[in-house]
């Protein structure tokens, strides 16, 4: 129980079907270096979700888990943003904190499930005589969250409920306001999972240094071009572009190449432009930064993405692709993105992803999740 309107509202379902339900608030950070004045104060949060306990009349327990969530989301945040790659940590949350050390907390309680205010659904079918959990997109197109729990396995959603996943937003708000629950107004929290909405340069500088560089403006009538066939050419298609000085010209100044990533259009401190300016790409070794000018720049729009074979992971691995396969999915990259007609490539290396049309921000360290209807089938992160 997160002291958020959706938790609250998923704990009075779970009672209302019958199950014995008790509540649990986890603490996973404590500096607030970075943190934006007045987002996720969590002693107001757990106040707030002990009041909800004790009107839902459910046990009510608190746990500090800010050692593992350090060791294991936020470490790994400092550690991509040094390489250049941008990582999500909510995805990493759900398949290492809440689904993993939460959930073994709960067990030690005797739970049987873990039940959360996901905007997401499950259901259990038969292959091959075993059972095999689906994860399929929450019934509110505006909320939903499956490509959050992209990286859950079997065994994981196999201990998961999701009580609101057949609901509306509004409707989750109009409940809580008939239980006169304290929730019922509470604004989303924003911001990375657990730490809040941030400064991302201040956040970041607690471990990677500031370093002055330039950023350099790619011409508006920059081209790339694609040579080879087959395999060769979905290599062609799937890699970062790759950009020189020599491709642009000097336009200001940054902090630290590892602060931006692929898309971003703030904090460049660059005007004199009729459209804005987004970061098209970022070179960590040589500390540079490039953009371009418009939604529609070249460079800033990709036809592919490759993903390594060791960082795939199929929610559902009896629909895994063999080598040398080949399918049709509706693919995301970025939460909310509506979903992008692809065909994926299973090769020896990994997976390619080409799309019906070029996508906008390809990021490495994001997480691509491919769907087949209403189901999330897969994902991986984004190598290039």
């Amino acid at each position: 129980m997160s002291g958020g309107v959706d938790s609250s509202v998923a704990a009075y379902l779970m009672q209302q079907q019958g199950y014995a339900v008790e509540a649990m608030f986890m603490q996973n950070w404590h500096d607030t270096t970075g943190t934006l004045h007045g987002d996720c104060p969590w002693k107001d949060d757990l106040t707030v979700a002990k009041l909800v306990a004790k009107q839902l009349n459910i046990p009510f327990h608190f746990i500090d888990l800010s050692a593992d969530y350090r060791k294991k989301v936020v470490d790994y945040m400092f550690s991509e943003y040094e390489k250049g790659r941008t990582p999500n940590p909510d995805v990493l949350c759900n398949r290492e904190i809440k689904f993993d050390v939460f959930l073994k907390a709960c067990e030690d309680l005797g739970a049987d499930y873990v039940a959360t205010g996901h905007y997401c659904r499950k259901d259990t079918v038969e292959v091959n005589g075993q059972p095999v959990h689906r994860l399929l997109a929450g019934s509110d197109p505006n909320k939903d969250q499956s490509y959050f729990l992209c990286q859950l396995s079997q065994k994981q959603l196999g201990k998961a409920l999701f009580p609101i996943g057949h609901w509306l937003k509004p409707e989750v708000r109009k409940m809580a306001k008939q239980l006169n629950l304290p929730t019922a107004d509470k604004k989303d929290s924003q911001g990375i999972c657990f730490v809040g909405k941030v400064d991302l340069p201040v956040f970041l500088q607690q471990q990677l240094k500031a370093k002055k560089g330039d950023i350099v403006e790619l011409p508006k009538d920059f081209t790339v071009s694609f040579n080879g066939r087959g395999d060769d050419k979905l290599t062609e298609f799937a890699k970062p572009y790759l950009f020189s000085p020599a491709d642009g010209k000097v336009v200001g100044q940054h902090n630290g190449a590892h602060f931006f990533t692929v898309g971003q259009r703030r904090g460049l401190g660059v005007g004199g432009h009729v459209e804005s300016l987004f970061v098209v790409g970022t070179d960590v070794e040589s500390n540079i930064v490039y953009v371009g000018e418009g939604h529609e720049h070249a460079a800033l729009n990709r036809p592919a993405l490759f993903i390594r074979r060791e960082e795939l992971h199929w929610v559902r691995p009896d629909l895994a692709m063999n080598n040398g396969e080949e399918r049709a999915y509706l693919v995301r990259i970025r939460y909310r993105q509506p979903l992008q007609k692809a065909r994926l490539y299973g090769r020896e290396e990994g997976m390619y992803v080409v799309f019906a049309e070029p996508q906008r921000g390809i990021t490495p360290g994001q997480f691509a999740a491919w769907y087949d209807g209403e189901e999330l089938v897969g994902s991986g992160v984004i190598n290039g």
